[in-house]
């Protein structure tokens, strides 16, 4: 293609301009408009599929539900986690406001789990603190955000401009103050400038630093699209970033570019093990003082590490399949049948990812306050790329919603845009196409993240970090020199140039910190010690007059929430300038310079194979009329003669469209189509009510729909109608129970869960005798989670002849109550034969009378199976008001199994 001249150019304007359509960036944009700004919304891919958001999202991590946490409570785990070195009121932020947005994604149609009762299900995933909210349905997420963008008011409001990509953030040569960007269009090549009143860098974190052990350039840990752009946009415009050597690092699946998903699978009982089977991890937050002890037991002769699965029953093991295999990655099932490995026989290999840098997983982005201002004017940052340590999801969207509504009281600038910025971001962009014959991108970015891998991966040296940056800097003519002859090459071309910019900035920062922290992520060799009294402090890095990278170390400002371990008493920060390269020894001192080497020629360029002319599929033209209607959020009347078209595929991607678009009518309209011929277009119906329940309006004309779909001979949709009108409430005892008669053991689960939600007790109970264990398992819990249990309705549970029945009815003792009688049926089922047994035995003590309770439990602390000496640990904490019981814990502290250990210690 040709350069355009930088005088031919597409000219935008608008009051916000967001960088970004992932989860920060669509937040922000949302919030702008609402607020009354005129927002344009830069995407390089597409909005509705783009970002880490893209497949969807398996649970929420930091969901500070009233009631299950408190908000100090949270802000002093995130203080610990990243060992002191935190801005507790950017923290504070997303721990206060991340119960409303959750609230407010649930009313845009996200889906979150919820008990029968309609709480949120939040579970105990770290060993203080419940803050994991599941989202078993979440792979939808993008698309409800998506949805929201495209509703008329939106629309009006908010321009999408897809398949453009920003390099440069503009700045005003008077003040300073963000002004704008300057940008590419990756299909066409266009140059495009924006002209705004604010613009808010929300670009995710730089994923693709690290190479990954496959080799595979975009085989990464993350979004292989987050090439860093953000960040050395921001460094560029002269913002400060912070935590740069705080690298994030993640346990993944062996050979597999997808994470071992501990999170998930921890509620269900899974667990990370060594080659003996042995729990090993002491510390509590998923944190790089974890990963240490996770690469230390990689390497000793205790390894590999696995996931360990295999222990769990068939029902547990079927949800996590479930999870897994479509909402976190879709290709996981298949690579394990690839291998032959399946849950129930073989714990999942686990091993270590590449390095990168991220907020919201770990520390290291833009300097940002708690409204997301980043120390430019007019310009914020949100997201993974902002440094609010392990942020996560919730604290991606509160950190756009506070981006979008303090950017919004700004109106486009009007001055002229700066023509030495434009004309350095337009040599940025076309540079690759006066060298078409040049060393092409993947060479080159291969070669660049190797450098990464070789000497800035921790373990870290000064010696290494010192090399590092000599390659970095040689590699900036490398990179001038790439060629390109698309507009797609040129976007993956300027990606290169981002991941150098973030490669320096993770190397000179790791020199310029001289202690070790943070575990794994910042261990120096050379400096093995953390020093609090010197370095706790942020690090700062930022572009300075000259051009050269220079620092500065800003004391951390005295807590809001107190921690124990940690007194920052804040102060003057100190400026470090630049970093002083460590002397690398060579091979002996030279008595004459080396001659230089003759110039080779050019060599022969490799033809380029012609592009491949795309080829129309055999879609149906109606299908494609029905795409083109949905981008216009049509009403249900114009819908209607897709969904009884004569034609099932067009009948099931009008269902998507209507649960896209959510017309008035939607629900009773998805109701009528779980009685569909076409399994297809019922499966669908059924997926976008499960989606969509949260914002249906529950009137009777969808009850009506939703139980005449119970005589539907499709379990999946009996299972669907019936979890429908749970949710919706439109559902009573008599409904429910008869549903328990029903031939599919899913369907009866969720009678089950009806009969919780109403409190139908007498019925509940009469589904004690039902021939599937993992219905009698449901119901057992259930009887639990009724608002007045009772352990009377429990007896035939506590007799069942299969051990996950008789686990589940003694577990449920701990909310039903644990009086004498039945303390004694625990006491003597500690004696069991099924380790499950066992477990539940010793967690429904936790209600029993200490007397009764305490010796028995601290006799389980000898039990040979380490969940029953958890289980018994966590009962005893419940009796810690006892000399007894704490003298049980005393001796638990040095149990071989880490669990136990930790959760000992706290008692």
């Amino acid at each position: 293609m040709d350069i355009p001249a930088i005088g031919d150019t597409e000219e935008l304007s608008c009051d916000v301009l967001v960088i970004g359509g992932g989860t920060a960036g669509t937040m922000a944009a949302l919030t702008a408009a609402e607020r009354g700004a005129r927002v344009l919304l830069l995407e390089k891919a597409h909005v509705r599929h783009s970002g880490a958001l893209a497949m969807g999202m398996d649970g929420v991590n930091n969901a500070v539900v009233p009631g299950r946490a408190e908000p100090d409570d949270y802000v002093a785990e995130i203080t610990r986690a990243n060992d002191g070195i935190v801005d507790q009121s950017t923290v504070r932020q997303t721990a206060t406001r991340g119960f409303a947005m959750v609230q407010r994604l649930e009313s845009y149609g996200v889906k979150f789990e919820k008990d029968e009762h309609g709480e949120y299900a939040v579970r105990q995933v770290h060993r203080s603190g419940a803050y994991v909210l599941p989202m078993p349905e979440g792979k939808d997420v993008k698309k409800v955000l998506y949805r929201q963008l495209r509703r008329r008011e939106m629309r009006e409001r908010i321009r999408i401009e897809n398949r453009v990509m920003p390099v440069r953030v503009l700045t005003s040569p008077e003040d300073g103050r963000a002004i704008g960007a300057a940008a590419f269009n990756t299909r066409t090549g266009a140059f495009v400038t924006v002209r705004a009143g604010a613009v808010i860098l929300a670009t995710g974190p730089c994923g693709r630093l690290g190479l990954p052990a496959s080799g595979y350039l975009y085989g990464t840990y993350e979004n292989p699209t987050n090439a860093g752009d953000g960040y050395a946009m921001a460094y560029h415009a002269g913002a400060a970033l912070t935590g740069i050597e705080c690298f994030q690092i993640n346990p993944l699946i062996k050979d597999y570019n997808g994470p071992a998903c501990a999170y998930v699978a921890n509620p269900f009982g899974g667990y990370q093990v060594n080659r003996h089977g042995e729990r090993f991890v002491d510390s509590d937050y998923w944190s790089g003082q974890m990963m240490a002890e996770f690469a230390a037991e990689l390497a000793s002769d205790r390894g590999p590490v696995y996931l360990k699965l295999s222990h769990l029953p068939e029902e547990s093991v079927a949800s996590l399949e479930s999870i897994l295999h479509t909402t976190e990655r879709p290709t996981r099932g298949t690579f394990h049948a690839g291998r032959g490995h399946d849950y129930r026989t073989h714990d999942i290999e686990m091993h270590i990812s590449e390095i990168g840098l991220c907020g919201g997983h770990s520390a290291s982005g833009v300097r940002v306050d708690d409204h997301a201002r980043t120390t430019v004017p007019r310009l914020y940052a949100a997201g993974d790329l902002a440094s609010v340590p392990h942020n996560y999801m919730i604290g991606a969207f509160v950190f756009g919603d506070l981006a979008g509504g303090d950017a919004s009281r700004y109106t486009a600038y009007e001055g002229t845009l700066p023509a030495d910025q434009l004309a350095a971001a337009h040599e940025l962009i076309y540079r690759p196409l006066r060298n078409p014959d040049g060393p092409p991108q993947p060479q080159v970015e291969y070669k660049l993240r190797r450098f990464v891998n070789d000497y800035v991966a921790p373990p870290k040296t000064g010696a290494k970090l010192s090399l590092a940056v000599a390659a970095f800097d040689r590699m900036t003519g490398e990179i001038a020199e790439m060629g390109a002859t698309t507009a797609h090459e040129l976007m993956r071309c300027a990606e290169v140039s981002f991941i150098r910019d973030c490669a320096e900035m993770a190397a000179r920062s790791s020199l310029a910190r001289t202690e070790s922290r943070w575990g794994l992520y910042h261990e120096r060799l050379d400096h093995p010690e953390r020093d609090d009294t010197g370095w706790l402090h942020h690090l700062d890095l930022r572009k300075s007059a000259s051009g050269a990278m220079e620092f500065t170390a800003r004391p951390v400002e005295p807590y809001l929430v107190p921690v124990d371990g940690f007194a920052p008493a804040g102060g003057p920060s100190r400026h470090l300038g630049e970093v002083d390269l460590v002397p690398v020894a060579t091979a002996g001192p030279r008595e004459a310079a080396p001659a230089a080497r003759a110039q080779a020629g050019p060599v022969p360029d490799a033809a380029h194979p012609a592009a491949t002319p795309l080829r129309a599929g055999g879609a149906s033209p109606r299908i494609l009329e029905l795409l083109a209607l949905a981008e216009e959020s049509p009403d249900l009347a114009a819908l209607s003669p897709y969904l009884t078209d004569p034609d099932p595929a067009v009948r099931a991607a009008a269902v998507a469209a209507l649960g896209e678009t959510v017309p008035a009518g939607a629900g009773p309209a998805l109701a009528a189509r779980l009685a569909d011929a076409d399994p297809a277009v019922r499966a669908a119906a059924a997926a976008a009510l499960r989606e969509l329940v949260e914002v249906l309006p529950g009137g009777p004309e969808l009850g009506a729909g939703l139980r005449a779909a119970l005589a539907v001979p499709d379990a999946a949709v009996r299972s669907a109608a019936l979890e429908a009108l749970r949710a919706l409430r439109l559902g009573e005892a008599g409904l429910y129970a008869a549903s328990l008669a029903d031939a599919d053991p899913e369907v009866r689960i969720h009678a089950v869960r009806g009969l919780v939600s109403v409190d139908a007790v007498p019925e509940l109970a009469a589904a004690a005798a039902d021939p599937a264990r993992e219905v009698r398992v449901a119901v057992a819990k259930g009887l639990a989670s009724v608002h007045a249990p009772a352990p009377a309705p429990l007896d035939p549970l506590l007799a069942d002849p299969d051990p996950l029945v008789r686990g589940a009815a003694l577990g449920a003792l701990a909310s039903a109550g644990c009086p004498d009688g039945y303390a004694r049926t625990a006491v003597a089922a500690l004696a069991d034969a099924a380790w499950q047994v066992r477990a539940g035995a010793a967690a429904g003590l936790s209600a029993a009378a200490a007397e009764a309770a305490v010796p028995a439990l601290a006799k389980a602390l000898a039990d040979a199976n380490a969940d029953v000496r958890k289980a018994a640990v966590l009962a005893l904490l419940a009796h810690r008001d006892t000399a007894e019981a704490r003298a049980a814990l005393a001796t638990a502290v040095t149990d071989p199994d880490a669990d136990v250990r930790a959760y000992a210690a706290r008692g």
